[in-house]
């Protein structure tokens, strides 16, 4: 039996942060898109049903057009049993006014107790966390030793930063449950480890990445239930990724150069795809970088490109002994400053930047 584990495809994201507002809807478009393309790939692949383990949307209202198409998916492929369960962006009213009999392959969990379905090999099990089952929810877990068991849940580990806070999975009081997979969402990178001697826990991350801080490849996890055991492979599924390059200056860089470094680290990425130039290293005094050529050079070269200048300006008080210029002054008054060079260097740059910007 093959199964498919998703989580936080956040269906319905505003996208706007990074994108002009046509991209924004074009990704919108997409994430909906992929959700009928991860469809599509279950049943070309056998695939009996798929688990997500929450945030299939983003917002708590959900426009019209949107819970359409899901549902409509859901009903056209009675051949996929769809496992859901919330996710601390789904507090929503997708199903407000639903006649779930219409919908037999969807099964839902509860806040108020574990859910378990038997279906085909194993026993697949869950339960939306709360504030107020956070603390008691896993003691309640009881699981038969027997079965093949795959648990669902919505949550970050202890030490997980993010921007989306939700409760704590406590993994250590999930040990010895008799858990083969513990499908996870809430963490948008993939992982997996062992929970203990007999299963494992899983992120399968997020089926897109929505902005710079989801880099790198998203997909799914496709699971093989068999003779008891579960066997879990990462599927790289996004039509977008989004991808951070560094890109080092030195005091000899002039702008041709700077276009050449930056082709050469970007040249290879696909033209469909995201990315977020990273300008570093050291720059003359006299160099500025000129970003708005930056942006017209490589305009047409990706999906989206942002640059962002972390580049600093290395200041030889020595070559500046004996020019008269302002800049001149400026620097040999810096010198003189009784404080730490990271800070003085920090200034420096701040008003040669300045004074540049008055000469233009």
């Amino acid at each position: 039996m093959k199964l498919i584990h998703v989580a936080d495809l956040h269906l319905a994201s505003k996208m706007e942060s990074n994108l002009s507002k046509e991209q924004a809807k074009l990704r919108k478009r997409e994430l909906l898109d992929r959700f009928g393309d991860l469809i599509v790939y279950a049943c070309e692949n056998d695939v009996s049903g798929i688990l997500i383990a929450g945030d299939l949307f983003d917002e708590k209202r959900i426009a019209k057009m949107v819970k359409q198409r899901v549902l409509d998916e859901m009903r056209m492929h009675p051949e996929i049993t769809f496992f859901y369960l919330q996710g601390n962006h789904d507090r929503s009213d997708f199903l407000m006014d639903v006649d779930l009999s219409e919908i037999p392959n969807l099964k839902l969990f509860s806040k108020d107790e574990w859910i378990s379905y038997d279906f085909g090999e194993a026993v697949i099990t869950g339960r939306e966390i709360t504030p107020e089952n956070a603390k008691t929810f896993a003691m309640n877990l009881v699981l038969d030793q027997a079965k093949t068991n795959i648990v669902m849940l919505h949550g970050q580990e202890v030490n997980y930063i993010g921007k989306d806070k939700t409760e704590i999975i406590p993994l250590p009081e999930l040990r010895g449950k008799y858990i083969d997979y513990l499908a996870l969402g809430h963490i948008h990178s993939y992982k997996k480890d062992r929970l203990d001697d007999r299963g494992e826990y899983c992120y399968c991350g997020c089926l897109e990445g929505r902005g710079f801080d989801e880099l790198g490849q998203k997909g799914f996890v496709l699971l093989k239930v068999e003779d008891h055991k579960v066997e879990s492979e990462f599927v790289p599924f996004a039509k977008r990724i989004f991808h951070e390059v560094d890109v080092e200056l030195s005091e000899e860089d002039d702008m041709p150069s700077v276009l050449r470094r930056i082709h050469g680290a970007c040249d290879e990425l696909p033209t469909e795809d995201l990315v977020k130039v990273v300008l570093t290293g050291n720059t003359g005094v006299d160099f500025d970088v000129d970003m708005d050529r930056i942006l017209r050079e490589f305009s047409e070269a990706f999906f989206f490109l942002k640059v962002q200048d972390k580049s600093a300006i290395k200041v030889h008080y020595e070559d500046f002994l004996n020019d008269k210029s302002l800049k001149g002054e400026f620097v040999r008054l810096m010198e003189k400053q009784d404080m730490d060079e990271d800070t003085k260097g920090t200034i420096v740059e701040i008003g040669i930047r300045a004074l540049m910007g008055e000469e233009l």
